[in-house]
């Protein structure tokens, strides 16, 4: 009877054991994964040249470029007038600062002047600028201005109506010669029925058409003289004050749109100073270098996305 007892308690243990709801498993807390970090790529900035005219104080922008490339600051636009053509011209060929150095100092400026005939009885200007646009345009392989490796503009002015016209097709040497073509000094180009003279009457530092070109930031370099440092010795110093006068009134509306303004220390460097080609080129180095904090700050302040 015993056993029979013991029998039923070890049955009833088991039905129980059967019925009773088994244990929830333990689940484990599910790992938190962090959202991906995105990461913006900084802004695109589209770096734009403005170079101004001042005749042999033109070799400063030079140094500016040697200066900005030396600090990986490569424009992709470039927009000259008259001196600031020249070198904007063989800048967007694709010489670089150094490159471009080594062709001023082996420059000769016995290829740059023909001298028109009559010497004294030309009315329109004793050199003809035939000498400067072979000269162009054997330095940038005879490529015209859609071709060059950077987008390149050369400012000139209509001689009938007085209005700026910013070449960015064809002839480079031509282009070049219109947007150098002082009056009284180079006689004006003829393209088509037109008739062109040097750039600096309308835009001494082409700031704006930089911007009309598409630049997002503009470096505008700025080589005029000042006005109580030119001399009015001869009737070509009378001429170029005239142009500093009128140019300074331009650029005081024109420089600020311009994002970076630099302006290289050549004192009373002459129009006409080709034997100071390399002091020149030094003050644009070192006028670059001056504002060069600036330029890296607003470039990395237009990048944030």
């Amino acid at each position: 009877m015993y056993s029979n007892r013991s029998s039923l308690i070890t049955l009833a243990l088991i039905l129980a054991g059967c019925g009773s709801t088994p244990p929830a498993p333990v689940q484990q807390a599910a790992a938190i994964v962090p959202p991906p970090v995105v990461v913006l790529a900084p802004k695109k900035i589209r770096i734009g040249l403005a170079l101004g005219g001042g005749a042999a104080r033109g070799f400063a922008h030079i140094g500016v470029i040697k200066a900005l490339e030396a600090q990986g600051i490569h424009p992709e636009i470039v927009v000259g007038t008259s001196a600031g053509s020249v070198v904007g011209a063989l800048y967007a060929s694709g010489l670089g600062g150094f490159e471009l150095q080594k062709t001023a100092m082996e420059m000769d400026e016995a290829t740059i002047s023909d001298w028109a005939l009559p010497l004294f009885g030309s009315s329109t200007g004793v050199l003809k600028g035939a000498a400067l646009q072979n000269y162009v345009n054997k330095a940038v392989k005879n490529q015209p201005m859609e071709k060059l490796k950077l987008r390149f503009g050369a400012v000139a002015t209509d001689l009938k109506n007085g209005e700026p016209i910013l070449f960015q097709r064809g002839n480079t040497g031509q282009a070049v010669r219109a947007s150098s073509a002082v009056p009284s000094v180079f006689q004006p180009v003829k393209i088509g029925t037109r008739s062109f003279v040097d750039g600096g009457l309308v835009a001494p530092v082409p700031v704006r058409f930089v911007r009309e070109m598409g630049a997002d930031f503009i470096i505008a370099v700025n080589i005029s003289t000042q006005t109580d440092v030119q001399a009015t010795v001869s009737s070509l110093d009378v001429l170029m004050q005239t142009f500093t006068i009128m140019g300074q009134r331009l650029n005081h509306y024109e420089l600020k749109d311009a994002d970076i303004v630099i302006q290289p220390a050549l004192g009373k460097m002459g129009g006409a100073d080709f034997n100071g080609r390399n002091l020149a080129i030094l003050a644009g180095e070192q006028a670059a270098a001056a504002v060069m904090p600036q330029i890296k700050a607003k470039l990395k302040a237009r990048q944030q996305p």
